[in-house]
């Protein structure tokens, strides 16, 4: 029984329920309430029925646009719009049918102004080139490499597949898919040149070690003047291996941000004092005068740890490339950012080498730096601890004049004098 049935049946019985009431005047009261009752409910379903209407109606009008948004060709023109990777599509002839945005700045090509162009007008690239090639012959080509020379040079993986023919005459024509990759082939290079460099700085002190300890083992040892030499050797060659490798590990350690500052107001005058008493037995055999011209009462935001493992391979550097009987001075300046600086009058570095000068490994004379027990990681060291604290580190140098490194740091202004 529906339940429009069973509101009939129970109103039928109500109206004759009313019929055996005693009184005219109670029926008929009676039946004014029933009616009024039966109009309310009449009038509350004809406004639910209209409201549903009206939602169903809503929705529909929702669910068309909605399907006018992922219409397909709305939806596919979104996609490749959006895409990073390039997308090109040449017919039968050659000619550009389509290309979405990131081909445009891979050519560096107005917008507009691809279509219907021959591939050989868009790019002189025979990688390129021969891969369309083959792909309007029905072979499909992947991880082809290609290179681009703009500003900077940028390398992509190419894939191109054939774009299939409805009457079985030959592909229509090739879609090619540009993979920018030139990010992941910088780090393999610099992964590739850092395990080479590794291997090579590990590789000479050990032949030094194996070399003096054959030669200990073939008699040497009886010589003691001769076997302390080589011992002396020996432990030289062992420490420059240790602190390569603790060089390394802090290097990895600053990179992969598991290092964490505890910065704070810091002192610098005694700081500099201190690094500079740590480091006179080797500034007082090169004849080298360190001088502190920080100003009594100066103070900087950083980690002190950090910021005296900085200062000393700056000054450590000031000393060992310095002229004899030189100087190393260190001075402090402060506009909108606190500067150390630490200058030497040695010889100067040339131009062509400061753009690398804080690459791992990168060294101005090889042989004189690790002469001098030289890692060739400590200016990396001091570049990724500066940008930890927020600033950098920068480089100046002239020949025959010396060479000046300077710390930028934050300024961090009390908070006692930003309440006034």
């Amino acid at each position: 029984m529906s339940k429009r049935q069973t509101f009939l049946i129970g109103a039928l019985l109500l109206v004759s329920a009313l019929l055996f009431l005693p009184s005219q005047k109670l029926r008929t009261v009676s039946a004014l309430v029933v009616f009024f009752s039966l109009a309310t409910i009449f009038v509350i379903k004809l406004f639910r029925r209209d409201a549903a209407a009206s939602t169903e109606e809503q929705l529909e009008n929702e669910t068309a646009a909605n399907n006018e948004t992922f219409t397909r060709g709305a939806l596919f023109e979104a996609t490749i719009g959006g895409m990073r990777e390039g997308l090109l599509v040449v017919d039968r002839d050659m000619r550009v049918m389509a290309a979405n945005p990131a081909v445009y700045k891979l050519f560096n090509a107005p917008t507009g102004k691809l279509e219907s162009q021959r591939l050989t007008e868009l790019t002189r690239n025979p990688a390129i080139y021969s891969a369309f090639l083959d792909g309007l012959k029905g072979v499909q080509r992947s991880g082809v490499k290609v290179e681009t020379r703009g500003a900077e040079r940028q390398i992509f993986d190419l894939n191109v597949v054939p774009l299939g023919s409805s009457n079985g005459s030959g592909p229509d024509g090739a879609l090619g898919v540009f993979f920018d990759v030139t990010r992941t082939e910088r780090l393999e290079i610099v992964r590739q040149e850092f395990l080479s460099n590794v291997s090579h700085e590990l590789r000479t002190p050990l032949t030094a070690i194996l070399a003096f300890v054959e030669t200990l083992e073939n008699g040497a040892l009886e010589d003691r003047e001769s076997s302390q030499r080589f011992l002396a050797i020996i432990r030289k060659n062992a420490s420059r291996m240790h602190g390569l490798i603790d060089d390394i590990l802090e290097l990895t350690a600053i990179e992969g941000g598991n290092v964490q500052l505890r910065a704070g107001s810091v002192e610098l005058r005694p700081l500099v004092d201190e690094v500079i008493a740590d480091l006179g037995t080797k500034s007082a055999a090169g004849g080298i005068s360190v001088i502190n011209n920080v100003p009594a009462g100066v103070t900087v935001h950083a980690d002190a740890r950090r910021l005296v493992q900085m200062l000393t391979n700056l000054i450590d550097n000031g000393i060992k490339f310095g002229r004899e009987h030189g100087r190393v001075e260190i001075k402090f300046a402060s506009t909108d950012r606190d500067d150390i600086t630490v200058e030497d009058n040695g010889e100067g570095i040339p131009a062509q080498h400061l753009e690398r000068l804080f690459e791992r490994f990168y060294r101005v004379d090889r042989a004189r730096s690790r002469d001098m027990g030289g890692t060739g990681l400590g200016l990396a060291i001091v570049k990724h601890l500066a940008l930890l604290h927020g600033g950098e580190v920068t480089v100046q140098s002239e020949l025959g004049k010396g060479t000046r490194f300077t710390i930028h740091l934050p300024r961090v202004v009390p908070t006692a004098l930003q309440s006034t």
